[in-house]
């Protein structure tokens, strides 16, 4: 099969985080943590979450917005068991809906398989930006920047009260230090460490 005529816009880190600031001040204006990213989907967008038995085991797939824009499809172990990975696979959900909206309503699909298909058509090099800007959405929309500075800065000094710095921090206790900054965000630690990394805190 052809690929399909796709052409994913460039948008610059800055410009995600434009649309990510916008996303959570017309959505989340109470600016409160964890971002309650399941009431936004579901009370706001009133998209319907569906949790799908074997979407990860069988397709490799945590979740995937439905062409029309209108439905979420979740793995189910994922749904009831691992809440930073449902949280961030909702959110980059979202990450499509806004920011690839009109990409998406040129596909056709409404099962998995048809899914695959139209994401297999779409040419590498496009498909690789759709999911990048949707990634960077949703760590943006779930660990908003001003919240992280705020705890990062308290954890940098507790630490210098008791004589160590981040800056001189081993690997590991930078990983335990993500670990406990995720806890307020309700994602996991890899997700704050990027954040972390992407807003250049450690320097």
């Amino acid at each position: 099969m052809a690929e399909t005529s796709i052409v994913a816009p460039y948008l610059p880190p800055e410009r995600l985080k434009e649309r990510a600031d916008q996303f959570l001040a017309e959505h989340h204006p109470a600016a409160t943590i964890p971002v309650p990213i399941e009431e936004i989907v579901d009370l706001r967008f009133q998209l319907d979450i569906v949790p799908t038995p074997g979407l990860h085991e069988h397709f490799g797939v945590d979740a995937f917005i439905s062409s029309d824009l209108t439905t979420i499809n979740v793995d189910e172990f994922v749904y009831k068991t691992r809440p930073g990975r449902y949280r961030f696979s909702l959110a980059h959900e979202m990450g499509h809906l806004i920011l690839n909206s009109d990409i998406y309503n040129k596909l056709i699909f409404s099962t998995i398989e048809e899914w695959i298909a139209a994401m297999t058509n779409i040419p590498e090099k496009e498909y690789g930006w759709l999911e990048w800007q949707a990634y960077e959405f949703a760590g943006l929309i779930l660990v908003p920047t001003d919240q992280l500075r705020e705890r990062f800065q308290k954890m940098a000094a507790h630490l210098s009260s008791v004589g160590l710095s981040l800056q001189t921090a081993s690997d590991a206790a930078k990983h335990r230090i993500a670990q406990v900054i995720a806890d307020d965000f309700k994602v996991s630690s890899q997700a704050v460490e990027k954040r972390i990394q992407k807003e250049r805190l450690w320097s």
